[in-house]
């Protein structure tokens, strides 16, 4: 037989485009249509139906960016399509290839209840099937004009990332308003054509399941009548129902599709959109549920149920309706999908405590699993949060995007730095936006890292980011995949039933340790230094609100603020979504975050003053209590407590020969050269210099920073090929009353001020960094050599640290360029090391050479500052930025630990006659207390969160400052551990044994409560 494959192919992809698709709508009629351009920010549904709208017509452009618009459409249904199916198609001026990134609209009717929304592959609504002929048709869109910022060109500096910059010229044209009869046989026939077609070419050409279907597509084209589509195309689809009938082989990999639509909660559109492109696509997946017995749709961040909740209840009944019905599954249990390197411990805990809850009270629903498709890296401490929230699986798919190195598995056990194991699925689809296509399906199977052992995969089906979710076309498509000859299998299932199939199937999965490094993106760590800021201070304050809130409750009846703590909360975890607090937003995203920061802190510092207030006694005695939120002594004053603090001795400042200064206080003799950089920081009793021969630390560099793609998320390697050291001074001069200098440098259009400071009986260097910075496309970093030997160094992440190696002997370890810490990074060669600790910044570098002068090993840490990246905001950092940073010569990682938390919570002193004993009190500093606090449940009991921090095994007493009626073991969410050894009591206190990096919750019932 002759080869006409090709031919036939050919046939079949222009046969569908020119005659069958278009057949789908025989007949149509225009609709009316009228507007009425809302002024300034979304109104109310109320508002919009009410207004009174102007002419517009098909062809003319409409919506300023971030405007709205309310179209009133109507019609009549034709009396001669009486008995036929009728749906609205409403083009508002979609691209269908960019599905969630532009214009959307929802539909409602005339009551106010809405419909379904409009997006670019679903612009249907269905009228009747069948009318009867005559029905008056009136609908009303809500639409928004969002801007695309994202474009075909893409990473272009735009100025319509805020509204107060974006302009007003119509974005859009209006495409098609029509009412029109929709034929469901031709419909099937497309996706019977599109099924097999994509099927056909992920065949073997020299497999006979190739030729069996490519000959009966041939005789489907034949079947039809190209100037009768519609009256052929039953006689077409019998000619395909024999290959759409043979079943999958047993040995086919089988899908588990969830119906998904991945919104981020702010990106490339503000939180105030957000809250509509999840009221509009839960409108679409309800709907769809109503009509698709056997689909399965699923939705995580309880964010986002609770911005329904308040904002459109009418499209929160139905989904509750469905959550009832088992079919719309709330899935994750976080507030938001968060970034998981950035945020603090407590964050990190709290995301689970938050979204759990949420999702328990309102649907009754425990979820076992995280679902984080789209978040940029793992950090190590996360399987702990995850089993301590009452969890056990994972799920994310953003390991896929990696540059550098394909991860070896896609089902596996993940152990994070306390030995805890999660089992996790990265689906092998490669897409959190999987649409059913051949393709994706057939990339799945063949991509999938564990056959042998295992056979099951997810796919998270639907368009998101405002795409509507799935559409009817995916689960049509998915019910011919169900199985189907030379497919894999397809199936609607729940996630904690792909997880369950999945963990029965593979008993011994392999293990990854250690954190899931995303390789890309790592940027993130940097951009949008304010945000970062925001972040870092909100979980500070939280902890000192709670901290004292709970004293004060405990010691002298202070009311304590659980509703406004609770919001507070809820506000600090919004803003740590995967595209805020990585400062990949848009500007106006970004500029609401930094009021909202500024807010939360003016609110929590007004709770910590009062309750402070309420503990310190009478403030005209003339004396000043230091309350002390660390979880360390300092000064005399204990952790979690007040006292008069006890500060003696004095630092020394003298000139430096060859010009600059030496600051000495008896354990610190630092060098600060005529450059104003440190070229000596000599650790007195070691006899230890720490700064590297002939090198100088505290040197500034700028490298330009122009990645590939991805601009405020990427930063390439090359970066580093090119770098400027900032080693000219306008001024290096004494501060006079301290032992501190002052050190003014210019470069480009911007100017750094630092303050070097030595304190009596501290041995550290602290430093205070402020960037007047105006640079763009350029990456600021404060390089730091050590003449120090360590080939792996630390760095803190939640409840514990995270050991890098400082060599690049693999491709896996030269991927790591730039990493995240939390506050401190910590390197050490057997009995001397030194720390490095910060009050906000996250991203570093670590490098290591060999000097020729000695043979001497420099290890380099460099801190992340700032950068300027143009997209999507133009204008990333402009302006006055403030760092605090801290050197910490001879410290081992408890040192590490210690000086990390004092940076970020610094004293505050109050007037008053009443010292403060702390609520409870750890005999060991290796023992960190990270959460003092009342209940949740309002019943006055305390719940002490502690960890073991310095990676070893520790005994400890947790010595209770009142008096207690009970102590339980507790997961996140303070319930008691079913599996937990009740804790031991001895005489007030509470026995303590940890292993590593061990995370441990207790609530404590006070007597008498």
């Amino acid at each position: 037989m002759h080869d006409d494959r090709t031919l036939v192919e050919a046939r079949l992809t222009r046969v569908l485009d020119e005659r069958i698709r278009p057949a789908v709508y025989p007949e149509s009629v225009p609709l009316e249509v009228a507007v009425w351009n809302a002024p300034g920010e979304p109104v109310p549904v109320a508002e919009g139906l009410a207004a009174s709208p102007g002419p517009i017509a098909v062809g003319d452009m409409w919506g300023a960016p971030w405007g709205t618009s309310w179209f009133r459409v109507t019609g009549t249904v034709p009396a001669k399509w009486a008995g036929k199916t009728v749906e609205a198609i409403l083009d508002l001026g979609f691209d269908e290839n960019m599905p969630g990134f532009q214009c959307e609209g929802l539909v409602h009717r005339p009551d106010g209840s809405p419909v379904k929304g409009l997006n670019p592959r679903n612009q249907w609504v269905r009228i009747g099937a069948p009318v009867e002929g005559g029905e008056e048709v009136r609908l009303h869109i809500e639409a928004a004009s969002n801007p695309v910022i994202l474009d075909y060109h893409p990473f272009l500096p735009t100025q319509l990332g805020d509204k107060e910059t974006a302009g007003t010229d119509p974005q859009y044209r209006l495409t098609r308003m029509d009412l029109a009869v929709f034929d469901e046989t031709v419909w099937q026939l497309v996706l019977d054509l599109e099924v097999l077609g994509e099927l056909m070419h992920e065949l073997p050409v020299d497999g006979a399941r190739r030729w069996d279907v490519l000959r009966a597509v041939g005789h489907a084209l034949d079947a039809i009548d190209l100037q009768d589509v519609n009256g052929t195309a039953a006689a077409a689809r019998e000619q395909l129902s024999g290959v759409l009938a043979t079943p999958a082989a047993p040995t086919a990999h089988r899908i588990s599709a969830v119906g998904h639509a991945h919104i981020d909660s702010a990106w490339l559109w503000p939180l105030r959109e957000t809250v509509r492109k999840v009221a509009r696509t839960t409108s679409n997946m309800t709907a769809l549920l109503e009509d698709e017995p056997d689909f399965i749709y699923t939705m995580s961040q309880a964010q986002q149920f609770a911005w329904i909740k308040e904002h459109r209840p009418e499209v929160y009944a139905k989904v509750k309706k469905a959550v009832a019905e088992g079919r719309f599954v709330p899935a994750g249990g976080m507030w938001v999908e968060s970034d998981t390197n950035m945020p603090g411990s407590e964050a990190m805990a709290r995301q689970f405590v938050h979204g759990k809850r949420f999702f328990l009270d309102e649907f009754g629903i425990e979820n076992d699993e995280a679902w984080l498709p789209d978040t940029f890296g793992f950090a190590a401490g996360l399987p702990q949060i995850i089993k301590a929230a009452g969890s056990k699986w994972l799920l994310t798919q953003k390991i896929s995007w990696s540059r550098t190195n394909t991860f070896p598995h896609h089902t596996f056990q993940w152990e994070g730095i306390d030995g805890t194991r999660i089992f996790t699925h990265f689906p092998p689809v490669d897409t959190y936006n999987c649409s059913m296509k051949g393709s994706e399906i057939a990339h799945a199977a063949k991509n999938f890292k564990d056959k042998g052992v295992a056979k099951h995969s997810l796919a998270p089906t639907g368009w998101g980011d405002g795409g509507g979710g799935t559409t009817r076309e995916m689960v049509a498509k998915a019910a011919r995949l169900r199985s189907l000859d030379g497919s894999a299998t397809v199936e609607w299932e729940k996630p904690a039933d792909f997880f369950t199939k999945a963990e029965a199937e593979y008993a011994n999965p392999p293990v990854w340790v250690g954190e899931l490094y995303l390789e890309l993106h790592r940027a993130t760590l940097t951009s949008q230094a304010k945000t970062k800021q925001g972040n870092r201070r909100s979980e500070s304050l939280l902890r000192e609100a709670e901290l004292w809130a709970a004293t004060a409750a405990v010691r002298a009846g202070f009311p304590y603020p659980y509703e406004q703590l609770d919001r507070i909360w809820k506000t600090v975890l919004l803003h740590q979504f995967h595209d805020i607090l990585p400062g990949s937003s848009i500007a106006w995203v970004h500029r609401e975050a930094a009021k909202t920061y500024a807010a939360v802190a003016d609110e929590l510092t007004g709770i910590i003053d009062a309750a402070q207030r309420g503990l310190a006694g009478d403030a005209a005695a003339g004396k000043q209590l230091v309350f002390n939120a660390a979880p360390h002594e300092r000064h005399g004053v204990a952790a979690g407590g007040a006292a008069v603090a006890t500060v003696g001795g004095k630092a020394q400042l003298s000139p430096r020969e060859g010009g600059g200064f030496v600051l000495d206080n008896g354990l610190l003799q630092v060098e600060i050269d005529a450059r104003g950089l440190v070229v000596s920081a000599y650790d007195i009793g070691a006899e230890r210099e720490t700064v590297a021969p002939g090198q100088a630390a505290n040197l500034l560099q700028i490298h330009p920073d122009f990645p590939n793609m991805w601009d405020a998320w990427d930063v390439d390697e090359f970066y580093r090929n090119t770098v400027t050291d900032l080693t000219d001074a306008d001024e290096v001069t004494a501060v006079g009353g301290s032992a501190s200098v002052r050190v003014v440098r210019s470069f480009g259009d911007s100017k750094v001020t630092q303050l070097l400071t030595l304190d009596a009986g501290a041995k550290r260097l602290d430093i205070d960094t402020e960037v007047d910075w105006h640079e763009t496309e350029k990456f600021l970093k404060a390089a730091f050599p050590f003449d120090i030997h360590a080939e792996r160094y630390a760095s803190e992440t939640q409840f514990g640290h995270f050991h890098r190696s400082t060599h690049t002997n693999t491709s896996w370890e030269a991927a790591k360029f730039e990493a995240c810490n939390h506050r401190f990074v910590h390197m050490e060669e057997p009995g001397w090391g030194v720390a490095l600790v910060n009050d906000s910044t996250y991203g570093h570098d670590v490098t290591r050479t060999v000097r020729a002068s000695d043979s001497g090993t420099t290890t380099t840490l460099r801190v992340s500052l700032l950068r300027a990246p143009r997209f999507p905001d133009p204008e990333t950092d402009q302006g006055v930025h403030r760092f605090r940073h801290a050197l910490v010569p001879g410290a081992v990682i408890g040192d590490a630990v210690r000086e990390g938390f004092r940076i970020n919570l610094p004293e505050r002193r109050v007037g008053g006659d009443a010292g403060v004993a702390p609520l409870v009190a750890v005999d060991n500093d290796a023992v960190v207390v990270s959460a003092v606090k009342l209940a949740d449940d309002a019943s006055g009991d305390v719940v002490v969160r502690l960890y073991e921090s310095e990676g070893g095994r520790a005994r400890a007493l947790l010595n209770i400052g009142f008096e207690i009626a009970d102590v339980t073991a507790t997961d996140l969410l303070e319930r008691p551990l079913a599996d937990a050894p009740e804790p031991e009591l001895e005489g007030g206190a509470v026995k303590l044994t940890l292993r590593p990096f061990e995370l441990v919750t207790l609530r404590l019932a006070r007597a008498g409560s």
